[in-house]
């Protein structure tokens, strides 16, 4: 297997609209520019090109060939995408490393959420037989999942609110968060219901934004910056698309993904990505957190929830811990499809 990294991270700022256009142009133009200075690099210099998007999000057919005006017609270049989060991207590019084809990868993600009623389309992940026609929206299929935990005594509404108290006053160190800072848990919790048990405080806000990740293969690595974010494991698994088949309160993919990406001893930040506050309680449990363990400093998708971009944002946070020298490993976690389905975890670290 060949060493790859996290070399470069850049994103947009999470805003809750845009005027920009659904294919994600205008908020890619800027941060692949940046990320691509900040190295050195020009689009001459990647090898491999792969996004993460959703035409459902865009409304339209093949959107991520339009966000490919971005990058420009010349010269011609090596390309692929996901209809998926750009997380998954990660994980093609960082395939497509490990076959010594290319040197270098810039993955990106995209999706501008203020476009459409982001809870309708959602629903279009479901079972298209018995459930999708129902349209059960997202916020409903959480609250379903928040209420069999409560009633399993697995969780309480007060855990949760504090959940969103801990990630909102964390977001306030992030320039980048749509949200920041926290009335206190009890005041959180005399505040109307959303989608009982959630809150408007447990679930996360809609939001517009891009992310970009470069990432480089062994020597060509160390080139680029002084410190990189060592992928020492990477991997995805994921449970049953009908809700009636599987345990809402637990996660076992995630726990398979974590035990495939090689575990995650001495890890010292996690970067978890939970659209809802008992998400993160259930993440915590099944990769065996402790309260060692830093969980999304960065604020996560409870101060901003870009779509198709908010997993690889979760890997570019955990990957800067470490290229800035503030942690040595670190994980990142993505999820996707209603109630955790489906989740990546990679696992990075630095050398000296």
């Amino acid at each position: 297997m060949r060493d790859v990294a996290v070399v470069g991270f850049a994103q947009s700022p999470q805003v809750r609209r845009s005027d920009g256009t659904t294919n994600g142009v205008e908020m890619l133009v800027p941060i692949f520019a940046e990320v691509l200075s900040g190295l050195g690099l020009t689009k001459r210099d990647i090898g491999f090109w792969c996004s993460g998007s959703s035409d459902y999000l865009a409304g339209r057919a093949f959107s991520f060939i339009s966000a490919i005006d971005a990058i420009g017609p010349v010269p011609p270049i090596n390309e692929s995408h996901v209809e998926a989060d750009a997380a998954w991207a990660l994980y093609e590019a960082w395939i497509k490393l490990q076959t010594g084809e290319v040197d270098t990868a810039l993955v990106y993600g995209f999706g501008k959420s203020s476009a459409g009623d982001l809870r309708r389309t959602l629903a279009l992940q479901l079972d298209p037989y018995v459930l999708a026609p129902l349209y059960p929206d997202s916020i409903a299929v959480a609250g379903l999942q928040a209420r069999l935990g409560i009633d399993a005594g697995k969780w309480s509404e007060q855990e949760m609110a504090e959940v969103a108290v801990r990630s909102r006053r964390d977001a306030e160190t992030n320039p980048y968060a749509q949200l920041a800072g926290s009335k206190d848990a009890d005041a959180l919790l005399a505040e109307p219901y959303l989608a009982a048990p959630l809150r408007r405080h447990d679930c996360a806000p809609i939001t517009d934004g891009a992310a970009v990740i470069v990432l480089a293969a062994e020597d060509r690595a160390r080139e680029l910056t002084e410190r990189p974010a060592w992928i020492t494991g990477i991997a995805h698994a994921i449970d049953s698309a009908h809700l009636g088949a599987r345990d809402l309160t637990t996660s076992p993919s995630t726990a398979v993904a974590a035990q495939r990406a090689g575990g995650l001893g001495g890890v010292e930040v996690a970067e978890l990505y939970t659209p809802f506050t008992h998400q993160e309680l259930i993440l915590r449990r099944e990769l065996g957190l402790d309260d060692q363990v830093r969980v999304t400093p960065s604020g996560g998708a409870l101060a901003g929830n870009p779509m198709c971009a908010g997993g690889l944002v979760r890997i570019g946070e955990a990957a800067a811990q470490i290229r800035t020298g503030a942690a040595g490993r670190t994980l990142a976690h993505a999820t996707g499809g209603p109630a955790l389905q489906q989740n990546l975890v990679c696992v990075m670290e630095g050398r000296d």
